[in-house]
């Protein structure tokens, strides 16, 4: 379909474009003579030539007959429909006629009059039917950019995924805490139950005070050290240091996780590597929340500590996916959980990326989901652990 014509730079604005249907001659150059003091206006004696007209130029409105040879107004109408969505559409008809008027206008007629048309009553039609087409016009291109906009960011998005990472950190930030702080809580209100008992009970409830005193302060350190990464973010990145792997797994699996018999470690005893500590943590944190929330009764995290490099692999018995949502899974946003936002995965890609690291998902429905991350070891980095 045409496009709307644009109005000139110079000069008053074009006048509104009137087409005028009527295989009477008489009627037809009685019309357009009658608008033309107000409108820009063509005439065509059938429907087939305005049809014709209509799909070569855009009109704000169309004066159609609906009684014509060949082809009636009803039909025409139709026709003109699938050309022109926006044009506005006044139907004549003669008197005796009112029920086929009214099927017009069912049929996408925006008004009808009773043939011949009072002059000033038509005039009045023809403007205001010429101002709602073109603001049916406007509308419906404000609502095309507006979805080209939409996709074109979308787009820019997924092709700048890498550069954006620091802009989501804010809701990554609210997704991580949000496990310590609820470990904070829990173990708050076990220490209030114990304090109780106390004085009641044998000595050793004092050692278990302490025990669960320990975990809160740990658990708190650990948010501590979140929202402090996040407020430094952009004058330094992470401090990397000599780490063990192993330790810090077997620590989120107290500390976060309430010791879970469902997490087991396996493999090397100690898994050296040089990085950022807490940084780690929130990648076995993610791993292990992501396996057990989606229906796993098992997670086993295996190290394997070679001369080049340390292997984790995190394997749950879960539920499993398909290989449509390991894609979306790992490009992020993409949740199975009603309340849940989709960047555990990709925090853990991007932070193990940070480490030198590579990281590989696969997963198959009904077996479980298996997670490999591959991080350079302290000896290729040239340190060695004390």
């Amino acid at each position: 379909m045409a496009t709307e014509p644009s109005p000139g730079h110079d000069g008053p604005p074009k006048a509104p474009r009137v087409l005028v249907v009527d295989d009477e001659y008489g009627p037809r150059e009685s019309i357009a003579y009658t608008l033309a003091t107000s409108f820009s206006v063509e005439t065509a004696e059938r429907a087939a030539e305005a049809l014709k007209k209509i799909r070569d130029q855009n009109y704000h409105v169309v004066v159609l007959d609906i009684r014509m040879p060949e082809m009636d107004g009803i039909k025409a109408l139709e026709e003109l429909r699938k050309i022109d969505p926006y044009v506005s559409v006044i139907i004549l008809t003669g008197y005796g006629m009112l029920s086929t008027a009214q099927q017009a206008i069912l049929g996408g007629a925006n008004q009808y009059m009773r043939k011949p048309p009072d002059v000033g009553e038509l005039i009045d039609a023809v403007r205001h039917q010429a101002e709602a087409a073109q603001l049916r016009r406007q509308q419906a291109k404000m609502s095309s950019d507006a979805i080209a906009l939409n996709y074109a960011l979308k787009k820019e998005i997924e092709a700048n995924q890498p550069q954006i990472w620091q802009a989501r950190a804010s809701v990554e930030l609210v997704h991580d805490l949000n496990n310590p702080l609820t470990v904070v809580i829990g173990y708050s209100a076990l220490m209030v139950e114990e304090a109780r008992k106390l004085a009641e009970e044998e000595p050793n409830l004092g050692k278990r005070m302490a025990d669960y005193a320990l975990i809160v302060e740990k658990a708190a350190e650990y948010c501590h050290h979140l929202s402090e990464n996040w407020r430094q973010a952009s004058k330094k990145v992470a401090e990397f240091a000599l780490t063990d792997l192993v330790a810090i797994a077997e620590e989120v699996r107290q500390v976060i996780f309430f010791g879970s018999p469902a997490v087991q470690i396996t493999g090397s005893r100690e898994a050296w590597i040089r990085g950022a500590r807490y940084e780690l943590m929130r990648i076995f944190q993610n791993l292990l929340k992501n396996s057990i929330e989606a229906g796993a009764a098992r997670v086993v995290v295996d190290f394997a500590a070679k001369a080049d490099g340390v292997v984790v692999t995190v394997s749950d018995n879960g539920p499993g996916m398909d290989d449509e949502r390991v894609h979306r899974a790992m490009h992020g946003g993409f949740t199975s959980k009603e309340s849940g936002t989709g960047l555990g995965l990709s925090i853990c890609r991007h932070l193990t990326g940070s480490h030198g690291g590579t990281f590989a998902l696969e997963s198959q429905p009904g077996v479980g989901t298996t997670v490999r991350l591959k991080f350079p070891s302290a000896r290729s980095l040239g340190a060695e652990p004390a």
